[in-house]
């Protein structure tokens, strides 16, 4: 029985994806088409027409799925362990002096070969 609903559901899915790509293209053509009008009314034209066709999308079963998606990032996020800032600050310098040495390792020996290819050169 459930996956008869599921097939019914999806079934409508490209419906509703019909509707949220017609409201997406309304928002811009409409945006284009009341260029004239206050950039205000305009705006919430816009942010409206979005948010709609956002709920819509969010209706079908990949919009589930990344709303699902989006749930279980904030879990792992939150499962993060963070560096504290004496750790983030030393990281940061040991980065900083490794760049500084690699740069003027780089730079010596691009001068002695510069000094060579002029000896060579003439």
């Amino acid at each position: 029985m459930k996956h008869n609903a599921e097939v019914q559901e999806s079934r409508h899915d490209g419906l509703k994806w019909a509707v949220v790509v017609t409201l997406l293209v309304l928002a811009v053509v409409g945006n284009a088409y009341f260029a004239d009008q206050a950039i205000l009314y305009r705006v919430l034209g816009v942010v409206v027409l979005c948010a709609a066709a956002a709920a819509i999308a969010l209706m079908t079963a990949k919009g589930r799925e990344l709303a699902e998606l989006a749930r279980n990032a904030k879990k792992e996020i939150q499962r993060v362990v963070w560096p504290t800032r004496p750790e983030t600050v030393q990281t940061t310098a040991i980065v900083l002096v490794a760049v500084l040495i690699v740069g003027l390792m780089l730079w010596l020996i691009d001068t002695l070969l510069g000094w060579a290819m002029s000896g060579v050169i003439g």
